[in-house]
């Protein structure tokens, strides 16, 4: 028995339901000019040990990702034999494919090495509540392995408050919340690194910088080179085209400081949609569909749209998208 999908998600593609086995690290081939969805939705079932936490670390995936694709089904004790989906199909994020591009509705990064045509995807752990991460066009300064973490005076101020002073230096090993490798980012006081914490990744738990697994921050250290770009956007809402088809990926929005946020999701969607004039002629919008997608915010592609002689756009969506 099939877990408790959403309706979103019942309209995958059966075949993609039904591909069993752990997925390997998410690298992909690009795909071809015009397209922008790479991967495969995949179910495993769990065992009695398992927990989202146990699996999203197995499969490059994030626990909040996890969570959104599986509705209904107890995080920290799926059951021995329950269905898990693993959300590994995803809409490349918009703008160019080069460097480093994180978004952070996502939770995600994607890394586009030069001069081969594959991205690799990884989950983030993003800025927690009054520590947002920031929304900046910068780049790799600085790669540094086995780092020393010197906690800046706001951090150490806190964890004393909470009885849990920090020293001034924290050196390299199995305790430094750095984990074995730093990217050092332009935009200062920011990083990009591992952690001493699998649980955490694909949250929002950070001061601000962006933490990933340990065996992914490693892997990434040997591809991304210091002046790697890096983008950092805030898109809960990504179109891309697959087959002729049109596609929506929706994801819980957060403001520009990295909060969750109460938006407009009519003007949100239309505002992504925008940004992709390549899609408004030629095609039919199912706007019954795009609502279910904003409402179950399971992060995973669906089809919205099919060719046709109208204008995509050619009416206003329904008000209920608010």
């Amino acid at each position: 028995m099939l877990p408790r999908f959403s309706a979103v998600t019942r309209c995958l593609p059966l075949a993609a339901l039904l591909m069993a086995g752990p997925a390997a690290a998410l690298e992909f081939p690009l795909p071809p000019p015009g397209e922008d969805i790479v991967g495969q939705v995949q179910v495993i079932k769990a065992k009695y040990e398992d927990t989202f936490a146990d699996i999203g670390t197995a499969n490059d995936l994030g626990y909040l990702e996890m969570v959104a694709a599986n509705p209904g089904v107890d995080a920290w004790l799926p059951g021995a034999g329950t269905e898990i989906v693993l959300p590994t199909r995803f809409i490349l994020p918009p703008g160019p494919r080069e460097g480093i591009v994180i978004n952070l509705a996502e939770y995600r990064m994607y890394y586009y090495p030069k001069g081969q045509n594959v991205v690799h995807t990884y989950p983030l752990g993003i800025g927690r509540e009054g520590w947002g991460s920031p929304i900046a066009q910068t780049k790799v300064i600085a790669k540094t392995p086995n780092p020393t973490w010197s906690p800046p005076a706001s951090i150490r101020a806190e964890h004393a408050a909470d009885g849990d002073p920090l020293p001034s230096i924290v050196p390299a090993g199995p305790d430094n919340p750095l984990g074995p490798y730093k990217f050092t980012l332009g935009v200062p006081g920011y990083l990009i690194h591992g952690s001493n914490k699998k649980f955490g990744i694909g949250m929002r738990t950070s001061h601000g910088c962006f933490r990933m697994f340990n065996n992914n921050v490693l892997e990434l250290s040997k591809m991304a080179p210091v002046g790697t770009p890096v983008r950092i956007i805030n898109e809960p809402y990504k179109f891309g085209v697959s087959g002729g088809k049109v596609y929506l990926e929706a994801h819980t929005p957060l403001d520009d400081k990295g909060d969750p946020s109460v938006v407009d999701k009519h003007t949100s969607v239309i505002n992504a949609l925008l940004k992709r004039p390549d899609l408004n002629n030629n095609m039919r919008m199912n706007w019954d569909t795009v609502r279910d997608v904003i409402a179950a915010e399971d992060g995973m592609p669906v089809e919205i749209a099919v060719p046709n002689q109208a204008p995509m756009v050619s009416s206003a969506p329904p008000v209920e998208l608010q």
